[in-house]
């Protein structure tokens, strides 16, 4: 299975000035297209090679599997973001954020405080464990709930290329920032 850079569903600039154009060309268009390219010619060949991403990053290791990983990973984040979004969810996701923190006000601090102190590079992740209850993850590298048998909802890129053009050093200011254009549907959807 030959796997492709995953299509925006929005335009380059759209989520500006949270995520500028140059970002997305940058962040998309190259970085993601290298662990895409890079995963195709890794998995040529081998008992990966018809495999779906999530299986593969469930059952791989090393390159294969930090590559896939940053595939699924910058595919969830991608998709995960709308122009003219935010807000915060409603209906079952909401309920499950509210049981799990006591509000949702309290889960954005929560998850927020994850995603800026996680040393180094990776992720921040909102995921359901496999009980159905909701968690908060900090992943280094290519790390993703799916590895350890979870369901990825919200994923937040921590790498420096996910931020620097926009907002040089300032994590902390990026993930304040990044709210206003997360798709709660999407979310809500992975949920289900």
């Amino acid at each position: 299975m030959k796997h492709e850079l995953v299509k925006l569903p929005y335009a380059q600039d759209a989520l500006a000035p949270i995520i500028s154009p140059a970002t997305i060309g940058y962040h998309h268009g190259k970085h993601l297209q290298n662990y895409v390219n890079t995963l195709n010619t890794l998995i040529e060949g081998t008992e990966y090679a018809d495999m779906n991403l999530e299986e593969i990053v469930a059952k791989s290791e090393g390159p294969i599997f930090n590559n896939a990983g940053q595939t699924l990973n910058h595919n969830l984040y991608f998709l995960q973001f709308a122009p003219n979004a935010g807000g915060k969810p409603v209906g079952a996701l909401l309920q499950a954020i509210e049981a799990v923190w006591g509000s949702f006000e309290k889960f954005q601090e929560e998850f927020q405080t994850a995603a800026t102190k996680l040393f180094g590079s990776g992720w921040a992740w909102l995921y359901k464990d496999k009980a159905g209850k909701l968690a908060i993850g900090q992943y280094p590298n290519a790390g993703n709930p799916v590895k350890d048998g979870f369901t990825p909802l919200l994923g937040i890129d921590v790498w420096e290329h996910a931020y620097y053009l926009d907002f040089q050093n300032r994590r902390a200011d990026h993930l304040k920032d990044v709210w206003q254009i997360v798709d709660w549907e999407e979310v809500a959807r992975r949920f289900a």
